[in-house]
């Protein structure tokens, strides 16, 4: 019978278990893009529901029926409030950091900070269970009580280093497509589409490439129907995806609606601009990687090479020995 306690006294286990897991995490991730789903479908439905909910909701305000605002009625939001987290963890930028990672409403809020309260003690607890119950590793007290502490430290900051990674993976999908997407967008409005129209057509086009920018552009649509002012939409795009090129390219939409400037002209040097950012990070990449290959080049590459070069010579110094010790037996 498989015994627990035995395999986690063992840390080899949990060597062998990791390079399982990085093993089946490489397969999936090798044959993931042939078994993936099309989620630009989904996502731009869940974009026009949502749009005809603000529309019925909004016809019920007009009407005396209750507000726009969702409500959030879950097992997060109830603990939340009865343990007034909201106010014991407060984080200003939390919404703007959900939105960045793809997150909108009150529902991740109140998920957010029910992990970030939940998180430490559970990390702690593991610690602790396995450094005072299972495995010492021949440290004293005081030590293992230090790493639990360090536990609790790593449980209280893994809700933000989640959001920051998702994030910047979001971040990431939309740079590498938004230049693309403004090219569409130029020919959109140069052929006399309205700007709606031409981010919703701009919006099905792109979501082959970046399911995210997609989302993004459909959700900037609806908001401009139905914010009271349309720049209050152009910002909220800037603050969801926190990138200058974006930023640069709602501003300028914002004063071409604001001065009657034109937008086509804006929209090509804002193009160009983007284009060369997208190109400049690229080479930043590329100048970084020869350090970034150093260490691993040190630890892997050069042992074998050595092996390789010296292995040769030092067989057949060894066979050279034993053959001139041999003649001296005889």
């Amino acid at each position: 019978m498989f015994d627990l306690v035995a395999f986690s006294a063992d840390p080899m286990n949990f060597l062998t278990a990791g390079v399982g897991v990085l093993t089946f995490a490489t397969v999936v991730t090798l044959t993931a893009p042939f078994a993936r789903r099309d989620t630009l479908d989904i996502r731009l439905k869940a974009v026009a529901n949502r749009r005809e909910e603000l529309k019925r909701r909004s016809r019920q305000a007009i009407k005396g029926g209750g507000g726009l605002r969702q409500r959030d009625e879950g097992l997060y939001k109830k603990v939340v409030e009865r343990l007034q987290l909201s106010r014991l963890l407060e984080d200003p930028k939390v919404v703007d950091r959900l939105a960045e990672a793809g997150y909108r409403g009150p529902g991740p809020i109140s998920t957010f900070y029910f992990f970030r309260f939940v998180s430490p003690f559970a990390m702690a607890a593991l610690f602790a269970i396995y450094l005072f119950g299972i495995k010492s590793f021949g440290w004293s007290a005081n030590t293992r009580a230090i790493a639990v502490f360090m536990g609790f430290g790593l449980g209280f900051y893994a809700p933000n280093i989640f959001l920051s990674n998702q994030a910047s993976k979001r971040r990431t999908s939309i740079v590498q497509v938004f230049p693309d997407a403004l090219d569409l967008l130029l020919i959109c409005v140069e052929a006399g589409m309205s700007i709606e129209a031409a981010l919703q057509k701009v919006a099905q086009e792109i979501g082959a490439n970046s399911v995210e920018l997609a989302e993004e552009l459909s959700l900037l649509v609806a908001e401009l129907s139905y914010l009271p002012e349309r720049r209050l939409a152009y910002e909220g795009m800037s603050r969801r995806v926190n990138y200058p090129g974006v930023k640069s390219v709602m501003t300028a939409m914002t004063q071409a609606e604001r001065y009657g400037t034109p937008l086509g002209n804006a929209l090509r040097v804002m193009a160009k601009e983007n284009r060369d950012l997208r190109m400049s990070a690229a080479e930043k990449k590329a100048a970084a990687l020869p350090a970034q290959l150093t260490v691993p080049m040190i630890l892997f590459f050069l042992p074998v090479l050595f092996i390789v070069i010296l292995g040769p010579a030092g067989i057949h110094v060894q066979d050279t020995l034993n053959h001139s010790g041999a003649l001296k037996g005889h």
